[in-house]
């Protein structure tokens, strides 16, 4: 039978694929966003925003402070690389979330997985007229190309099966007709920031948090998880898999009391605190602490081993990601 032999989360934030000094072009976007979350579940404008809280975060809005918590960023991920290349998994389930890159309104999943044999890459950002500092980003997400890497589709089906008979009702993906469709950067990031160019075959597990109306509770993110870790184990090949939530957590607008929260809640096994996360709190970008969820019920027989956690905060008023990684051994 296979074996889960690690869990992973990781944040996969644009900054994390930019130099530090560059994070604050990211700000521009904050300034002129009118949709910013709230975890009261609000959506409010960056001049709402500035009003309620003020400039409180100006101190650390500097080059100095980024660089500082860049440093550790990359150092957390260098430690989660060099755990998983440690580890040898023969594949690993990557759990994202798409954001229009593969499905659009016409056909939105509330969980898919995908079992072709190769995964193909959007080739969204980093086209010649863009600045350097974006397609910076497109390489960081291998989404500069359409970029093909390897999939399990021996592992995916069994999954797919398995997940129905245990009451999962998931989408089968099993190729990509629309040319102008692809995976997005929840999977790139992850093959590139932490496979170190070793070919992985993948299973791309993609959760729909950020489109209501059929976006998953926390309550049953667990139970998807706990389907997901239950097909792995019961697969009939002795290989070894490692699973891995990318994206999260708070964002975009910082919450520092959710975040630790979450990654208590997550260190302690407590999964009456997971599940009473509101949907209030998990909008937009921040809803991709439901990948985390996912993947703690895959893995619930590890023990969290280490994480870290930094507020990435670029404007005054403390728009930014909560930046989080996390390892179950």
């Amino acid at each position: 039978m296979a074996e889960i032999v690690m869990g992973i989360g990781l944040s996969h934030t644009p900054l994390l694929t930019l130099e530090s000094q560059n994070w604050l072009h990211r700000a521009s976007a904050d300034y002129e966003n009118p949709k910013l979350n709230t975890s009261d579940g609000r959506w409010i404008s960056y001049a709402q925003l500035l009003s309620e809280v003020g400039p409180r975060y100006a101190s650390v809005v500097t080059v100095e402070e980024l660089v500082r918590k860049g440093r550790i960023c990359e150092s957390a991920l260098d430690k989660l690389a060099d755990s998983l290349a440690n580890c040898s998994p023969d594949v690993v389930v990557i759990v994202g979330d798409d954001q229009a890159e593969l499905f659009g309104p016409e056909n939105q999943p509330a969980i898919a997985l995908y079992h072709g044999a190769r995964m193909t890459m959007l080739d969204k950002f980093g086209d010649e007229g863009s600045p350097e500092w974006v397609r910076e980003m497109g390489r960081g997400y291998l989404m500069d190309r359409r970029h093909s890497i390897p999939a399990s589709p021996e592992l995916a089906g069994w999954m797919i099966g398995s997940m129905v008979d245990d009451g999962i009702d998931v989408a089968a993906v099993g190729e990509l007709k629309d040319p102008a469709a692809g995976f997005g950067h929840a999977y790139g990031f992850v093959v590139k920031r932490l496979f170190r160019g070793r070919e992985i075959p993948v299973v791309p597990v993609l959760l729909n948090t950020y489109f209501p109306p059929n976006v998953p509770t926390a309550a049953r993110c667990l139970k998807i998880g706990a389907a997901i870790g239950a097909a792995v184990k019961s697969f009939p090949s002795d290989i070894r898999v490692a699973i891995i939530a990318s994206g999260g957590l708070s964002h975009f607008v910082v919450d520092e009391e959710l975040d630790l929260r979450v990654l208590q809640a997550l260190k302690d096994k407590d999964c009456d605190a997971l599940r009473a996360l509101p949907r209030g709190a998990l909008n937009s970008g921040s809803s991709e602490i439901l990948n985390w969820l996912t993947v703690a019920g895959a893995v619930e027989t590890l023990t969290p081993h280490w994480t870290e956690y930094q507020p990435l905060y670029r404007t005054p008023a403390g728009t930014g990601v909560g930046a989080a990684f996390m390892e179950w051994r």
